[in-house]
């Protein structure tokens, strides 16, 4: 099996409701709890465990005992940050204004997304492509249920489109010119150890490696910029022909190709 689903330790009525909730949208088996242990429930089905909690949900990738769950993580203070007048590096490669339309090649959980969300405004136009489905689930499923006090970070979460598919695939079903901004945030190629979130969701996560098709269909489809975030030491930038923006002591850089550059042969 890929994925099954169980409740929490100790099943209250949300956690089963959560429960069939991800089996109606999913299709996998619910296996009951029984007292079991994660690593015991992996073990039993070799496969990954989809647990329906009280309040949310978490994966436990097969073979891993940290759970995946949704946070908007870094994009609670970066929004908080422009609300104070100041910069955030996507923001300022990509040239996002309100109104804009923002498609996020890589979705993850979101946090690039949520940010450009909350630029773009109601008037503008966000859309998230992730070919894994249980990432793509538990990222749809928290834009729409995280609680937070602050409305702005609700209110641009709720507006983010969340599409489950290969991002090639989705590229190639869109006319050209049909996007200001197209976002890529390929796995990074070398392990970051101050991203809390990044190892396991590297665990899960497809293996998005850019290459050359992907790139001419990004640049098909924007109609402004395809701005890439990578690894400082990636030879993404230099084997696209990215502008690459520079970031001190920082361990990834933004880069992008300008819709009115010459057209690239890589």
């Amino acid at each position: 099996m890929e994925t099954v689903i169980t409740t929490g330790g100790r099943p209250d009525e949300n956690s089963l409701k959560y429960a069939k909730e991800a089996q109606l949208i999913l299709g996998y088996a619910i296996i009951e709890r029984k007292k079991r242990s994660i690593a015991r429930i992996q073990g039993e089905y070799n496969s990954s465990v989809l647990v329906a909690g009280t309040d949310r949900y978490e994966l436990f990738k097969v073979g891993t005992a940290h759970p995946l769950f949704f946070h908007p993580n870094s994009a609670a203070f970066r929004l908080k940050r422009l609300q104070n007048d100041e910069t955030d590096p996507l923001i300022e490669v990509s040239a996002l204004k309100q109104g804009d339309t923002f498609l996020d090649c890589t979705l993850g959980f979101a946090a690039d997304s949520i940010v450009a969300s909350f630029v773009v405004g109601p008037e503008g136009i966000v859309k998230g492509i992730e070919g894994e489905r249980n990432i793509a689930f538990l990222t749809k499923i928290g834009l729409q249920s995280f609680e937070t006090k602050s409305t702005a970070l609700k209110e641009a979460m709720g507006r983010i489109d969340v599409i489950q598919m290969e991002a090639i695939t989705f590229l190639e079903s869109q006319p050209d010119n049909s996007w200001d901004i197209v976002y890529l945030d390929p796995m990074f190629s070398e392990r970051i150890e101050a991203s809390s979130n990044f190892t396991p969701l590297r665990a899960v996560g497809l293996s998005n490696q850019l290459t050359e098709k992907w790139i001419q269909e990004a640049i098909r489809v924007s109609k402004r910029r395809v701005v890439v975030k990578d690894h400082f030491r990636s030879p993404v930038f230099k084997l696209f022909h990215f502008e690459r923006i520079v970031r001190p002591n920082a361990k990834f850089h933004f880069g992008f190709i300008s819709k009115k550059q010459k057209k690239q042969s890589f």
